[in-house]
């Protein structure tokens, strides 16, 4: 129990630090062009939910580009063909709650969990999406998400920006940075995924690298009803489906502690702007150096 306490202390003493220093999103910036990638479905909506919603309020032009078909979130319960198809259905009806025509919407459908085994074609498809919309805004997983279909979403899109000839700002949104203390519990037994856990909140600086780290931020709390609206047309994420008690849903996760991360006042962003005609593509490449060096470390 003083455990449990403790990081719920910690959490509000962070979110009190983090809530005063934010740098929010201006109607300017909110009404600019957008081009959000997701590793997969429900990547779009947890991170960046609440920014899609009230960009689209501000008249903003924005697209979605899933990378992964999502076919191997429960590809033991399930034909992984059968459930890629239910995933892109529930992409496209999520982006339609948060506003987001189906046209709007690119499904580029690489192997859900391999998606580093097609980078090059990959690459390829978002120069060619980059180029047809020249956004002027970019949101991208934060470099230092673990999951590898978020980090191999992370170096195709900066290999693709480095092949741009227009100015954009990147966005970097968390999600499974979140899932390290104080922001989710430490189980009280030991269990298999204790370790990885604890290697998680040693990375994250027991959550410390927030504000290192995410500095700029789009204020949520009153429309959180639509955020959750749009998360709820993930059926297969955040229900069980066919009775099955072992189909495991993002509430799961750590006893809902980690969905809870997304429904705070602001969504929060790492933002760098690059302008990749004056010869940035070094600063494209060093972060990705860095972010590889981190999560080598992480492994260790």
């Amino acid at each position: 129990m003083v455990r449990k306490n403790t990081a719920h202390l910690l959490r509000e003493l962070y979110k009190t630090y983090l809530y005063a220093r934010i740098c929010e999103f201006d109607r300017t910036e909110l009404q600019q062009s957008a081009v959000i990638f997701a590793p997969h479905p429900d990547d779009e909506t947890l991170g960046c939910g609440g920014t899609i919603y009230k960009k689209k309020q501000q008249g903003a032009d924005v697209k979605i580009v899933f990378m992964t078909d999502g076919r191997n979130s429960h590809g033991h319960l399930m034909p992984p063909a059968e459930l890629a198809i239910l995933r892109a259905n529930e992409a496209i009806a999520a982006a339609a709650e948060l506003g987001v025509a189906e046209k709007d919407v690119f499904l580029l459908g690489f192997t859900d969990g391999r998606l580093g085994d097609y980078e090059t074609p990959a690459i390829d498809r978002v120069t060619n999406i980059l180029c047809d919309t020249r956004p002027q805004q970019v949101f991208i997983p934060d470099m230092y998400d673990r999951p590898a279909d978020h980090q191999a979403t992370y170096r195709i899109v900066n290999a693709a920006l480095a092949r741009i000839n227009f100015p954009v700002t990147v966005y970097e949104y968390p999600v499974w940075f979140w899932h390290h203390w104080p922001w989710v519990s430490l189980p009280l037994k030991p269990q298999r995924s204790t370790l990885a856990l604890f290697r998680n909140s040693l990375a994250a600086g027991f959550g410390l690298q927030l504000y290192h780290r995410f500095q700029h931020g789009v204020y949520i709390e009153d429309i959180w009803q639509h955020k959750q609206a749009a998360l709820e047309q993930h059926h297969t994420q955040m229900t069980r489906l066919q009775n099955k008690p072992e189909w495991a849903i993002l509430a799961d996760v750590c006893n809902g502690e980690f969905l809870n991360c997304f429904f705070g006042k602001y969504e929060i962003f790492r933002r760098r702007s690059i302008n990749l005609t004056n010869n940035n593509n070094k600063d494209v490449q060093l972060n990705v150096e860095t972010a590889t060096s981190y999560l080598n470390h992480g492994k260790k």
